[in-house]
């Protein structure tokens, strides 16, 4: 990824240390966000050597699991928040305090998961519609990497509290260290046990346990340093219940948002279809680029909060939207001039290809709008403005599904099918997000200073 020039960096002025600070937070962060990929990469290639029903299975499990997961993202982002704030304050004792009540609702949600995985999850897979050879194979993957559902969660709360206290390079650490670890696991359970689809699950369950509890152990040693007990509080885990609720009910319309973009893509044809799993694919890996300044705005801005010092919020929140803007711009562009060099990697079919060139210039024209969205997101999390978040979730998703209704109508197929539907998604979508949390970061409604 290029990194862009910091933006308006003038001697003298606040920009320069600041943006220092986006830049040592950002890198490492996107480097942790694409280690999960990594992992599920991994996993398709090692299962697809199986056979066509065994990568299906997989195909199939690795969606249920990591869309459970993505909702529960909200753990990392709560725990970023309440830590950071604690620690901008100057208490650094109760920040960790506060960011290990994270880490037990994470660890206690995640046993819930876990068990309603094993329980019900063969009925909950059927819902898709597998045919019989697939089925047993999505099963053996689910029942194998339950368990590592706790690990899982417990990564993204762990990594919340170290980003709270503006150290992204640790969790960087043990998510590459995890990646191969996860390899060598998998190998060695999918081929040398001979264990297949289960293999894999078990794997990368063992894997994220590992990393889980290296993470904790590293948030532990920190407490032990300040005097700060690890024992779960009854209020702690309701006051990061509190939080984190709304958080989830922003990240659940985001999520219903895409799958309705699937739904409508599915509609228009297999071409269109194809194309937009192309299109898609690249959009997100552009999406973890841009996630990074997110969290490095959630880490700084809360910091800033907590410190009570609304100048250098200001500056933060000016410079954080500066930096989505540059880095959207330049992402953008990277897109649209590796669009005839991007699309045959995916794909040798001549309509696809079309159809997926179409799409891919559509968000490489309106990325600085996703990179002033994402931006103003982590700002908005930072300063703990859950609630508005979860309201403004909604009215985007409702503002949203009027357009893809008029695309799945009235768009045609092939490339100006996903022309359209890419319009909808990065163009409609992120305008009405950049609408609602634009205005709500004009005023000082969220601004609450102090601890």
């Amino acid at each position: 990824m290029n990194t862009p020039k910091p933006p308006d960096d003038v001697q003298g002025s606040p920009q320069p240390s600041i943006s220092r600070q986006i830049l040592s937070l950002a890198l490492p962060a996107f480097g942790a966000l694409i280690a999960e990929p990594i992992f599920v990469l991994a996993d398709s290639a090692m299962v697809g050597h199986l056979g066509v029903h065994q990568l299906a299975g997989l195909s199939l499990a690795s969606t249920i699991l990591m869309t459970v997961v993505g909702l529960c993202i909200f753990l990392a982002y709560a725990t970023t928040a309440a830590t950071a704030r604690k620690a901008g304050a100057g208490d650094r004792a109760g920040a960790v305090r506060d960011g290990i009540d994270g880490m037990w609702l994470a660890l206690f949600l995640g046993l819930l998961l876990a068990g309603l995985f094993l329980l019900i999850g063969e009925p909950f897979a059927r819902l898709f519609g597998p045919d019989p050879l697939t089925l047993p194979h999505a099963l053996a993957y689910l029942r194998a990497s339950a368990p590592g559902i706790p690990g899982m969660l417990l990564v993204l709360a762990a990594t919340g509290v170290l980003r709270g206290l503006l150290d992204t390079k640790t969790p960087l650490v043990v998510a590459a260290i995890g990646a191969v670890v996860n390899i060598g696991a998998n190998a060695l359970f999918i081929y040398g046990l001979k264990l297949g689809v289960a293999g894999s699950g078990l794997g990368t369950a063992l894997v994220q346990t590992g990393m889980g509890l290296a993470l904790a152990l590293i948030v532990g040693i920190k407490a032990k340093r300040l005097g700060v007990t690890i024992g779960p509080r009854g209020a702690g885990l309701l006051a990061s219940t509190r939080s984190g609720i709304p958080l989830l009910v922003r990240t659940a319309s985001l999520r219903l948002a895409l799958l309705a973009t699937v739904a409508t893509a599915t509609s228009l044809g297999s071409v269109v279809l194809a194309a937009h799993q192309v299109v898609n694919s690249i959009w997100g890996f552009t999406a973890f680029a841009l996630d990074a300044l997110a969290i490095a705005a959630q880490a700084l801005v809360a910091q800033s909060l907590g410190a009570a010092d609304r100048q250098r919020v200001h500056d933060m929140l000016r410079i954080n939207v500066r930096w989505g803007l540059v880095s959207g711009l330049v992402l953008g562009a990277i897109v649209a001039a590796a669009t005839w060099f991007i699309v045959p990697i995916f794909t040798s079919d001549p309509e696809v290809r079309a159809a997926a060139v179409g799409g891919l210039f559509v968000i490489g024209a309106l990325m600085p709008l996703a990179g002033y969205v994402f931006v103003l997101d982590g700002v908005l999390i930072g300063a703990g403005d859950g609630r508005f978040l979860a309201w403004a979730g909604i009215i985007t998703l409702v503002a949203y599904l009027p357009a893809l209704y008029i695309v799945a109508q009235l768009a045609p197929g092939g490339t100006w099918g996903v022309v359209w539907l890419w319009l909808a998604m990065a163009g409609v979508f992120m305008a009405a997000r950049a609408i609602t949390l634009g205005l709500r970061a004009r005023g000082d409604a969220w601004m609450r200073l102090g601890a």
